[in-house]
């Protein structure tokens, strides 16, 4: 069984998508605890302090939705 190596091409292409990843999924460094939140949770988290703060809205102006 024959084995092929990669070309410069196929090399560079891997490589590429290694670093994409690498940057979109490893922890940022520093002191910065908010730097470490990617960017789907802190819009999540922000998405659900918002929610919360709409439920609690309607429940002090009389509406039984949620109560």
């Amino acid at each position: 069984m024959a084995r092929k190596t990669a070309n410069g091409e196929e090399a560079a292409a891997i490589a590429a998508a290694l670093a994409r990843f690498e940057a979109e999924f490893a922890t940022a460094p520093g002191d910065d605890p908010a730097a470490a939140v990617s960017p789907w949770q802190r819009a999540a988290l922000l998405e659900g302090v918002g929610a919360k703060e709409a439920v609690q809205e309607s429940k002090g102006k009389g509406s039984t939705w949620l109560s």
